[in-house]
Parts: C-alpha cells; structure tokens; sequence
C-alpha cells in the first residue's frame, strides 16, 4: 500500500516539527512548508518520503497553500490529511486599539485560513475523503483581557471551520480545529513576557494545571485528527489550554 500522505504548512516552527515526527514515525509520507534543513535530515534518515517547499510560512499570502497543495498532488496524487497554524499574536486593550491593528490581526488570523482551508478542501472533495486540522487558539473560545482583538478573530477562523465542516461532511472530509493557550514556544513567550521567571510563574498560576503546554505533548494529541485512525469526528473545536477555557 502507498503511505498516506500528510502536509503540514510550518513545520519549521510551533508543533510542526513534533507532528511531522509523529507522523513520520507512524508510515507518512510528508509534504512540509519550510521546514528546518536538521529535520529534513533527520526524517530522510529515518527513511520517511520528505517534499520541503520553502518560501510558504506566510499562509494569509494566497501562493503559499497553492504551492504546498501542487507539490503534494504532483509527488503523490493526493493529500490525506493537511494540518496548519497561522497568526500573530498581538496584545493591548480595545480603546487603546486602531483599525490597522485590527487589520493585521484579520489578515494573520482569519484570512490565512481561509485561504488555507480553499486551497487543501478542493483535492480532498475530488479523491472522496480526507482530515483538515486548523490549529487556532483557546482564546476565540472566551473573552480574553489584554488581547481582545486576537482573540475575537481566533473565534471567527474556528467557526470558519465549524462551517466548512459541515458543507464537506457529505464528501467524506473532517475538518476540525484545536486551540491552544499557555504554550510554551517562543512566540507565546514573546507576547505574555514568559522568559522572565517571575512572569511566567504568574502566568502558570492562571493555568488550571499550572505549567504551560509542551510541543511534543501537543502532536500526540493531534494525530488523530490527522493520522487516519480517527474517521468520526468533524465539525469540531477543542481547547487545549491547561483547563483555562
């Protein structure tokens, strides 16, 4: 049997690199946007099928998810699952806040997807099934101080996929999402102050769990959504945050 095969837009960054692993590791062959030259290596190494197309990371740019769609039909003839993540997390209080700043949340936020999720459904409808993963953010799942305008983008790109979820059921695609908070990757860093100690200690007491999200952990609870093993859910928006939404 040919693998499956699965395409990951950023896998150079946030949980690509772990997912593409994962999935690597369980028979995938993998179409990958802009991941690092190290990890190529080493899942080439391992004997997994790699296709790298570079110069896609800015998915609200309509080129990068035809580019990463046409190098997965031309190498396999299909995509099984595509799996992706966009956004730029930007803070501050509403009226301290400007159209601009709304405009570039919307562009990462909710446009990137959008194009993401036209350019990966089109080839699943034709070949009759398949798994779309949008990773969005636990914080479209309630109100967020300090980040309002993120957060009520966040919620519009989850129900984006709650939407095209229900209109490509019948043609046997999932199309689901996850959102995270509290993870601990360096952008998440960046935005809530979290490489000071102190911060960060304040920010896991906010967290249920009390710590922040690890990258590998996440990927295992991904893989259903992408890996095949899982052909009943669609339609839906899970929060990964610890227990904060």
């Amino acid at each position: 049997m040919e693998p499956r095969v699965a395409l990951i837009a950023g896998a150079g960054f946030y949980v690509g690199p772990s997912l593409a692993r994962l999935l690597a590791a369980s028979g995938h062959a993998l179409v990958l946007g802009d991941p690092r030259p190290e990890l190529v290596d080493e899942l080439r190494a391992g004997g997994t099928n790699v296709v790298a197309v570079d110069g896609t990371r800015d998915l609200a740019d309509p080129a990068a998810s035809e580019r990463l769609v046409a190098a997965a039909i031309e190498t396999h003839g299909r995509i099984d699952s595509a799996t992706a993540f966009s956004g730029q997390i930007i803070t501050g209080r509403f009226t301290k806040s400007n159209v601009d700043d709304y405009r570039s949340v919307i562009e990462g936020c909710m446009i990137a997807p959008y194009l993401f999720l036209k350019a990966v459904v089109a080839p699943m409808i034709e070949q009759g099934e398949g798994q779309i993963l949008m990773i969005t953010s636990a914080s479209g799942a309630r109100p967020t101080p300090g980040a309002p305008l993120y957060s009520s983008a966040r919620a519009g790109a989850t129900h984006l996929v709650r939407n095209v979820a229900d209109e490509v059921a019948r043609n046997h695609v999932q199309v689901n999402a996850v959102g995270t908070n509290y993870m601990d990757f360096p952008e998440f860093r960046r935005a809530s102050g979290a490489d000071d100690p102190a911060v960060r200690a304040k920010l896991e007491a906010q967290v249920p769990l009390g710590r922040l999200g690890t990258m590998d952990e996440f990927a295992h609870f991904c893989m259903p959504y992408v890996d095949g093993t899982s052909g009943f859910a669609t339609g839906q928006f899970v929060s990964y945050s610890g227990g904060w939404s």
